[in-house]
């Protein structure tokens, strides 16, 4: 291999997509180009949202051997791990905290590679450049630190041999323990949750409504339109603005429909709840959801028991459910950690934040400890334990 170099180019348009899902792979939807390219082409990221493509292009002579997908940021929205904090102490001190960089799939809590590159002997090489460029382009951007997020455990490997501050995060992952259909899965859980499961399923059962998931091409230009009101309607009772347009959920549903599924429910033809999920090769992902109608159990039965039991039908190893949301250890999502990296280029700072991540880490810890010894599974079937470094908003 002679030299590399890295180039930060403005648009993924910069370089094709068998190019760039050569490195990504296929495992992971939000990670292809197809995902990545369709939010810029729709405005969700750019200038006028906050997040400013500036991705990693690492070449071997005329052949590309890594990249990273990464955004120039004027804020810290879309990121789900969490640093206001650290920016309103940059601002106490007469400092300024934005703009920052980061690596990413925006308005994504999906952990995956951040470091994309294809396997080989060169491989080590070829993560710790990326990392080097990012911190490159930050002194060159005049950017406050860089921020890996959601990180997988081979990039955590890399990025811990830089240096760099590593945090520690929670969601809830629903594991598939070779269940044959949806009862064996209640089988595995307490008689309590078992029977708030059921009561669950008869509450959306007798709304009156029709629920189907959709996959790919069979989602229906309609269905798009009526779940991106539902989408839109989520953010204004969160007095919030959407991120993502009609245009992405219209685009991605056509470039990538092997991955796209989307539940709606209707009711007398008329569609009243949506909620979307992409799945890679082995994980389905919930995504986002909206509704226009309140029906008691609805969210619950869309955004997961109808998910669930696809997961069950397809194969699939692992659901993940988005940030947040303890509820969800009740519906036999058990708590996992996730993690990011991060670099801060001014030198008393990083000491202050690594000592901070350092205690977060050990509370996050406790919490997950504490709450794996409540899991809603029963003595007789043994539960997936949280994995750690593992990889999703329902």
């Amino acid at each position: 291999m002679t030299d590399m170099h890295c180039n930060v180019v403005d648009s993924l348009a910069r370089v094709t997509a068998a190019e760039w899902n050569a490195l990504a792979g296929e495992d992971n939807p939000f990670l292809r180009y197809e995902f990545l390219i369709a939010l810029e082409n729709n405005q969700c990221v750019g200038a006028q949202t906050g997040w400013e493509p500036q991705h990693l292009l690492l070449y071997d002579d005329e052949t590309l051997v890594g990249a990273s997908p990464m955004y120039l940021k004027y804020h810290s929205y879309g990121e789900y791990v969490f640093d206001w904090a650290w920016a309103d102490a940059y601002n106490r001190y007469g400092y300024k905290y934005f703009p920052k960089l980061v690596v990413a799939v925006p308005f994504t809590p999906v952990s995956g590679p951040r470091l994309l590159c294809a396997p080989g002997p060169r491989e080590s090489e070829i993560r710790l450049a990326l990392v080097a460029s990012a911190r490159q382009a930050a002194e060159q951007l005049k950017a406050s630190s860089v921020h890996w997020l959601f990180t997988d455990d081979r990039d955590n490997d890399s990025l811990s041999e830089c240096g760099l501050l590593a945090r520690t995060g929670c969601q809830y992952h629903w594991e598939n323990q070779n269940f044959r259909d949806f009862d064996d899965f209640l089988d595995s859980l307490t008689s309590k949750k078992r029977k708030q499961i059921k009561r669950e399923r008869r509450q959306a059962a007798g709304a009156g409504l029709e629920i189907n998931m959709f996959d790919g091409h069979d989602i229906s230009a309609e269905h798009w339109q009526s779940f991106y009101g539902f989408y839109c309607a989520t953010y204004d009772k969160k007095w919030g603005m959407p991120y993502l347009t009609a245009g992405f959920f219209e685009e991605i549903g056509s470039t990538l429909p092997e991955s796209v599924s989307l539940v709606i429910a209707s009711r007398a033809g008329n569609d009243i709840a949506g909620a979307l999920c992409l799945k890679g090769n082995e994980v389905m992902f919930g995504r986002n959801w909206g509704c226009s109608e309140f029906h008691p159990a609805l969210h619950f039965e869309m955004c997961y028991y109808q998910t669930i039991e696809r997961c069950i039908e397809l194969g699939l190893k692992r659901f993940e459910a988005g940030a947040q949301g303890e509820y969800k250890m009740s519906r036999g999502l058990l708590p996992t950690p996730t993690h990011s990296s991060h670099w801060i280029a001014h030198p008393d700072f990083r000491r202050a934040i690594g000592q901070f991540v350092e205690e977060e880490h050990i509370d996050v810890s406790r919490f997950v400890d504490y709450m794996g010894q409540h899991s809603p599974y029963n003595s007789r079937r043994t539960a997936a334990k949280p994995r750690p470094g593992s990889e999703g908003d329902g």
